[in-house]
């Protein structure tokens, strides 16, 4: 053969091999069990670049949203590019990950789909990651930045459980990429790209951003936000999306004092508006147009019970806020750097069949006689998740938290004798798996307050006594740098620190779920006790509860 024709020959092979381009598939399995719903990782492999993605992506039939890694050569770069939405793509680069890998390298060798492949460990984050990866290609590549230096990595496997593997391994004469990243990319920094890729995972109802809580007759309503109770309500209407039964809802709230230095109830709530009166009306033309509950004492105490006609505002959230955190920061204790806001997040999935697809009235309420008060934001957060057996059913019965305290609304005094709360409810259907979502906190700030002494709350049901327990809280004073403004002892205890009623400074109350049992159409009662403290002067003792039933019709 002509020694031209022999070099053309070599020139078109050599030039196939660089340009060769491998798809490798990979399937993901957790304890020996492969996760079938999982989409198998899709990698293309070339000399020049790899892309790493899912095989829905390639076929373009992902959700949003979703990701695909490039890895460029000898470069080592990194650029990730996140869909989040239709014609929305973003990305970031990253030239440190992989060239500051290390590994240990082993002698162990095994054969995965006929390539022999060696094996080296690192640990990441406390999980030891073993890697098989074959040099018998001549490429460089893998489902994950790990190991991209290696050779071509066939299987990860992480502590002892996860693995993913190869399955085929196949050249292709070109890749579909360009048909999938198309239109403009907008580049960002690092941590905006893992910000913005987070928050495109779930739905994010933002209710109030900054506002302010306090006590002043300046505080007026706008078109956006009313605010009653001299400001220390404020309501905002949220039209809320479909709820699925496998979404997870969370709300969200943080709050920070704008001068108030003190502890203060608070409360996220909606307003049912399901019957021809609500919490609403009572807002807007005063307490006592609502129907009232007496228990005895001679006291009357306005929208705190359901009725026929009324329902009472659904505690979404109990919060207390801290003493005077962030405006009090300049208060210097040695060893004590204080926190500048209160975060408090909590799951409320169990009222989303409550919220699903409606309108409501949304509010925050802080009690506090401060002109500056308090500022918050809060948002609620609606995530995929796995489908689970959830309420579908959500009854408000009671809610005896003074929320109109600054408009006339009476302390819940009505445990002061045997009593207590009693009332009739009525199920239209049969309720299986029923629950009391119960939420109490003791107040009365003194010595002998019921802040400070343990009570026993009893519930009965249709007059038989379901469950008693004592709510209270020995963890305040894990809390102490959120309270820069708190009280110092002689006895070197500050007033943040005490144990207190199912209560902290800076803390949520979690809600008890008391099971019921399958309660049957018709009327039932439900009745709480509390043995409430006597009163001593100008102090007295208040008990805060509400309860909401749930369960499955």
């Amino acid at each position: 053969m002509h020694i031209k024709t022999l070099f053309c020959l070599f020139f078109l092979i050599f030039s196939f091999s660089i340009a060769q381009t491998y798809e490798i598939q990979y399937i993901n399995s957790y304890n020996g069990k492969t996760l079938t719903e999982q989409s198998p990782t899709l990698v293309w492999v070339s000399e020049k670049e790899n892309f790493i993605l899912t095989h829905k992506i390639k076929e373009q039939k992902n959700d949003y949203p979703f990701e695909i890694t490039k890895v460029e050569k000898p470069s080592n770069i990194i650029t990730s590019y996140a869909f989040l939405q239709s014609g929305e793509i973003v990305s970031t680069s990253d030239i440190e990950s992989i060239n500051t890998q290390t590994f240990q390298y082993t002698d162990e060798t095994k054969k995965i789909l006929g390539y022999r492949c060696k094996k080296a460990i690192t640990i990441i984050n406390s999980n030891t990651i073993e890697v098989w990866y074959t040099q018998d290609l001549k490429i460089k590549g893998g489902p994950s930045s790990i190991g991209q230096n290696l050779g071509l990595v066939l299987e990860i496997e992480k502590n002892k459980n996860s693995i993913i593997s190869a399955t085929t391994i196949k050249k292709v004469k070109h890749t579909t990429i360009d048909n999938i990243i198309k239109g403009s990319v907008n580049p960002i920094d690092p941590l905006s790209y893992k910000d913005l890729l987070w928050k495109s995972r779930f739905t994010i109802l933002k209710i109030f951003d900054n506002e302010t809580i306090n006590f002043s007759e300046e505080s007026k309503s706008d078109e956006n936000i009313k605010r009653f109770a001299n400001g220390t309500i404020i309501l905002k209407k949220i039209k809320f999306p479909k709820i699925t039964d496998s979404d997870q809802v969370f709300v969200d709230l943080k709050q920070k004092s704008n001068g108030d230095a003190y502890d203060r109830t608070g409360t996220v709530f909606f307003i049912p508006q399901d019957k021809s009166l609500s919490f609403f009306d009572g807002l807007e033309k005063g307490i006592k147009t609502l129907p009232y509950y007496e228990n005895g004492n001679g006291k009357p105490y306005y929208g705190n019970i359901s009725t026929e006609n009324y329902t009472p505002p659904v505690e979404i959230m109990r919060f207390f806020t801290p003493f005077g955190i962030d405006k009090f920061n300049h208060i210097q204790i040695k060893g004590k750097d204080w926190q500048t806001l209160t975060p408090y997040r909590q799951e409320i999935t169990e009222l989303a069949s409550s919220l699903s697809e409606k309108e409501l009235w949304i509010g925050t309420f802080i009690a506090n006689y401060d002109k500056g008060g308090h500022k918050v934001s809060l948002e609620i957060t609606i995530h995929k998740s796995d489908p689970f057996n959830k309420p579908n059913k959500v009854i408000p019965l009671f809610n005896t938290l003074n929320i109109m305290e600054m408009a006339g609304q009476d302390y819940s005094t009505m445990f002061n004798n045997d009593k207590g709360l009693f009332m009739e409810f009525t199920l239209r259907k049969d309720l299986k798996d029923a629950q009391l979502r119960y939420i109490t906190t003791g107040h009365g700030g003194w010595s002998n307050g019921d802040e400070f002494i343990p009570k026993i709350n009893s519930i009965f049901l249709d007059h038989t006594r379901v469950f008693s327990f004592l709510p209270w809280r020995t963890d305040c004073g894990s809390y102490r740098l959120y309270n820069p403004a708190s009280g110092n002892f002689a006895d070197g205890l500050s007033s943040s620190d005490l144990s207190r009623s199912n209560w902290c400074p800076g803390t949520t109350t979690n809600p008890n779920f008391i099971p019921l049992g399958n309660l049957k159409a018709g009327t039932h009662t439900i009745q709480i006790k509390i043995p409430q403290g006597d009163s001593e002067g100008t102090s007295f003792s208040s008990w805060n509860i509400s309860g909401v039933l749930v369960g499955s019709e």
